[in-house]
C-alpha cells in the first residue's frame, strides 16, 4: 500500500519541519541563517520557510522567484549566477533582499511553498511509497530526512538490521531503529552546529513512544513549539 496522508497530517508534518527550522510552526518565510555546514565546512546561508542552502537548492529557489516576477525579482536576478558558485554569505544586500522577499512578497511565499513541496515533500513520499511506508509518522520521519539531509543517508540506515518493509521488515521497528540510528549519528557529529540538531530525533523518540503513528495526538512538541494542525 502506498502512503496516503490526510490534509490534516500533511499539514502537521509540514508545522512540525517548519518549527524545527526556524522556531515557528507556520514557518518564517524570511529566516536566514549561515552555518559552517556548507562544502569542507565552508559557512553558507541557509534560507526560507524550511531552509534551503546556499550550495544546495537556493539558486533554483532564486531563480523561481525572478521568473514569478516578484516585488524584488529584478533585484535578485543579478545574483542568480552566482549563488553556489561566489560565497554571498557576508554580502548584506543579497541577504536583505531575501529576507524582505519572504516576509513582504506574498509572491515570494507562493514560490517557496511549490518548491519545498516540489524538491522535498514530494521526493521523500516517493521514497516512503518505494519502500512500503504507510504511516503518517514514518512519512514525518522521512521527509525530515530529506530536508534535513537531503535523503535518507546509506551510513544510516547501514548501521541497524530491520529491513524496510518493501523487502519484508516491520515499519515500526525500521522506523524506531532508523530514528534511534540518526540521534547517534547527529550526537555524535564531528560539526558542533549538527549535534545540536538532536532535538528532531528526540521529538521523533518522543512520539514514537506513545504510539502517534497517525499523528492523531497534539500538540506535538517540537523545537520547543507545541505543533497543532
Amino acid at each position: 500500500m502506498a502512503i496516503n496522508l490526510s490534509p490534516t497530517q500533511r499539514r502537521v508534518i509540514e508545522r512540525i519541519v517548519n518549527a524545527f527550522e526556524t522556531g515557528r510552526a507556520e514557518g518564517d518565510y524570511g529566516a536566514i541563517s549561515i552555518y559552517g555546514d556548507g562544502p569542507h565546512g565552508i559557512r553558507q546561508i541557509t534560507y526560507g520557510r524550511s531552509q534551503t542552502t546556499e550550495y544546495g537548492k537556493l539558486r533554483l529557489l532564486v531563480q523561481r522567484y525572478v521568473d514569478a516576477g516578484g516585488i524584488y525579482s529584478s533585484d535578485l536576478a543579478q545574483y542568480v549566477g552566482d549563488v553556489g558558485s561566489i560565497p554571498l554569505t557576508d554580502d548584506l544586500a543579497f541577504r536583505s533582499l531575501l529576507r524582505r522577499a519572504g516576509r513582504e512578497d506574498p509572491v515570494m511565499r507562493e514560490v517557496q511553498d511549490a518548491f519545498f513541496e516540489e524538491e522535498y515533500f514530494l521526493p521523500a513520499l516517493a521514497w516512503a511509497d518505494q519502500h512500503g511506508f504507510e504511516s503518517a509518522l514514518s512519512a514525518l520521519v522521512i521527509y525530515d530526512s530529506f530536508i534535513h539531509s537531503g535523503s535518507i543517508l546509506w551510513l544510516i540506515r547501514a548501521s541497524f538490521p530491520e529491513s524496510p518493509p518493501s523487502h519484508g521488515g516491520n515499519e515500526r521497528k525500521w522506523t524506531r531503529e532508523y530514528v534511534e540510528a540518526r540521534h547517534k549519528w547527529l550526537a555524535t557529529h564531528p560539526r558542533a552546529i549538527v549535534r545540536k540538531t538532536i532535538y528532531r530525533t528526540r521529538c521523533f523518540k518522543r512520539e514514537i513512544d506513545r504510539g502517534n503513528w497517525s499523528l492523531a495526538l497534539l500538540p506535538i512538541r517540537a523545537n520547543g513549539v507545541a505543533v497543532t494542525a
